[in-house]
């Protein structure tokens, strides 16, 4: 059975007519107990945004940013890219403003290691599962996530549309020959899209709460996946947990992060993400939610996805549905 999920995708996975399989240990390299993958069925894509629990209504509001899209061209929102480029050079600095990346970095390559190796059919356990494989990191920021990538042997681009962000990833990279391989460019995935690029896998992780439009920020990380390739994607669900955390606690409380690196009216929850992808003809296939240790200031997998989270999908062969607003 499912343990500790959110109450109205539960629900939405009950009403499945589809079997579902409970959750289970994947990753042989956390045999943690706690690091429970939620298999999520992709019939709670038919869940409507009207069905959500209406925000708390404590945090503030601003404007909706889960309907409509199509006649938007580009989800890329100018103040966040300059939010992150004013940060940018302490991307590699493990105890300065990206701290809590750094520290979720390993629970993160566990489970792309581990979907990835499944689906694809790979050893987990060799030096390098992931070669011969084409991947991006959409939103890679440093390269924090490019760089292990590319050491597990794939093939890596990774994309920012701050320029800030990619010199500093270039000049890191450089400094290892493992990395130095990786193609890193300063550019936008709707830009790649309209070079008919596509990669295996399709990697974004703590990205699409920055974007202007979630909905189409999905149809272009799906028109880069090749048919039958993998997505991932992260971020932080639109909870109440998740705010008192992750943005009260984080940013007010604790100063892990910057205050109003996150904004509660663009977070979205797994009910949102499932259905944005699956309008993109993308499936998700498993999540699995991320907890914080405060005393060992470490990550680990789990089946609670109240709060952080991280979701698999893989790209159906046919052309993504048209989203209307």
């Amino acid at each position: 059975m499912l343990h500790r999920v959110a109450p109205s995708l539960h629900r939405a996975l009950a009403s499945s007519t589809a079997p579902l399989r409970g959750a289970r240990l994947l990753d042989p390299l956390l045999p943690s107990p706690h690091a429970q993958w939620c298999r999520c069925a992709s019939a709670a894509a038919s869940a409507s945004y009207s069905s959500l629990p209406p925000p708390p209504p404590s945090p503030p509001q601003g404007p909706s940013r889960h309907g409509g899209g199509g006649s938007s061209t580009s989800s890329l929102n100018p103040a966040e890219v300059a939010k992150f480029a004013s940060i940018a050079e302490t991307w590699w600095d493990s105890q300065g403003p990206f701290k809590p990346l750094h520290l979720m970095n390993p629970a993160r390559l566990s489970f792309i290691r581990s979907t990835l190796c499944r689906h694809f059919r790979r050893d987990p356990y060799s030096a390098k599962p992931l070669e011969g494989l084409k991947l991006i990191d959409v939103g890679c920021g440093g390269g924090i996530l490019s760089e292990p990538l590319a050491r597990m042997g794939a093939t890596v681009t990774g994309i920012d549309a701050g320029d800030e962000n990619i010199k500093i990833a270039h000049i890191h990279a450089a400094s290892d020959p493992t990395t130095a391989s990786i193609e890193y460019c300063c550019t936008t995935a709707e830009d790649l899209v309209k070079e008919n690029r596509q990669f295996d896998a399709v990697i974004s992780l703590e990205v699409i709460e920055h974007v202007d439009n979630p909905l189409e920020f999905c149809k272009s990380l799906s028109a880069l996946t090749a048919p039958n390739g993998a997505t991932v994607l992260s971020t932080i669900n639109r909870s109440m947990r998740a705010y008192a955390t992750a943005i009260i606690g984080a940013e007010y409380i604790l100063r892990l992060l910057p205050i109003g690196t996150h904004e509660w009216s663009k977070l979205v929850t797994p009910e949102e993400l499932v259905l944005a992808l699956q309008r993109a003809s993308i499936s998700v296939e498993e999540m699995s939610g991320f907890v914080y240790n405060p005393f060992t200031q470490g990550w680990s997998l789990s089946d609670d996805i109240s709060i952080n989270y991280i979701a698999y999908g893989i790209k159906r062969s046919e052309t993504p549905s048209t989203i209307s607003q």
